[in-house]
């Protein structure tokens, strides 16, 4: 499992290409943060694409840019049961599913086993599905399906769905809380992610960090994840 993993939050299937190209040779993990403008917005592709296929996934070539990647996407989606399988066959290999989204929450664990095959214990590395909470959410919503989700994932800012937002420093506490309870769940933070955020979130209990703007706003990605890799492994994190 790669600790520190790169997203992106993609304008347009140019914009995906990009920066996958930015990251080939430095990371063979990549989150694509997908918006549909209803649940947050605004909209990121595919949504912002002229044309949906009738499988809900875009008409473009971008996907063979994945193809060097081994790739998960966040679905900040409204109704996500809708799309899901659809990024499940397109191969991403991680899930990741807001609680908030969706009316069908037990339903939705329950198409991971039988629909798609998802088995905690046995093929995580081939599909593992993640499950997300905004910051005001509590964490009682998802617990009944703990015993089922590969890892948990936390939003590190208060208006998800945009990448350069504050850290919302009270998730830390959260997330001490929740780990101290469930000392053998896999938590990762998605937004706010900084090297000076990151060494208070590792502590708190986190061991895989989403990280956006800070990997594309300052200068070098390949020089920035080579500094977040190196604080990691002063944390205790190893790839």
């Amino acid at each position: 499992m790669q600790f520190i993993v790169p997203a992106i939050l993609p304008t347009t299937a140019e914009d995906l290409s990009g920066k996958l190209s930015r990251l080939h040779g430095i990371s063979t993990d990549v989150q694509i943060d997908i918006v549909d403008g209803r649940y947050v917005s605004p909209a990121t592709w595919p949504y912002t694409s002229a044309a949906l296929k009738n499988d809900g996934l875009p008409e473009s070539d971008a996907f063979a840019h994945l193809g060097a990647f081994r790739f998960e996407v966040d679905l900040m989606v409204q109704n996500p049961e809708e799309v899901v399988g659809s990024w499940i066959r397109a191969g991403a290999s991680r899930i990741t599913i807001h609680a908030e989204t969706t009316k069908n929450l037990a339903q939705l664990v329950d198409d991971f086993d039988t629909k798609y095959g998802h088995d905690k214990d046995f093929t995580p590395d081939l599909l593992a599905f993640g499950l997300s909470l905004n910051i005001n959410t509590p964490t009682t919503l998802i617990e009944p399906y703990l015993d089922r989700a590969d890892y948990v994932q936390f939003m590190g800012i208060t208006e998800i769905g945009k990448q350069g937002q504050e850290f919302n420093a009270g998730v830390v506490a959260k997330i001490a809380s929740f780990h101290k309870r469930y000392p053998e769940m896999c938590i990762q933070v998605d937004g706010g992610v900084s090297l000076t955020t990151a060494p208070e979130l590792i502590g708190a209990g986190v061991s895989r960090l989403v990280v956006g703007s800070a990997l594309w706003k300052d200068g070098s990605a390949k020089e920035q994840m080579k500094k977040f890799t190196e604080l990691a492994q002063v944390h205790g994190l190893y790839s």
